[in-house]
C-alpha cells in the first residue's frame, strides 16, 4: 500500500474500510486457494496483499479508538 493510498484510506469511513476488508480477505483466500492448486506467476502478491490487510485492520482499530 504506498503512501497515496494510505492517506486515502484514513480519510474513509470505518464501514467503508471494513467493506474494503473484506473483500480483501476473500482476495486473498481466492489467491491462497489458487496457489495450492497450481503455483500463480507471483507469489509475492500473496504477501503484499495479507501486508496491506494488517494495515487495513491497523487503520480500522484506530479509527474504532478515536470514536470513543
Amino acid at each position: 500500500m504506498k503512501t497515496k493510498t494510505w492517506i486515502e484510506n484514513k480519510e474513509l469511513s470505518i464501514a467503508e474500510l471494513e467493506a474494503k476488508l473484506s473483500s480483501m480477505q476473500d482476495e486473498i483466500f481466492k489467491l491462497k486457494f489458487r496457489h495450492a492448486a497450481s503455483p500463480i506467476k507471483n507469489p509475492l502478491l500473496i504477501r503484499t496483499l495479507r501486508r496491506d490487510i494488517a494495515r487495513m485492520k491497523t487503520l480500522v482499530a484506530q479509527k474504532k479508538k478515536e470514536s470513543k
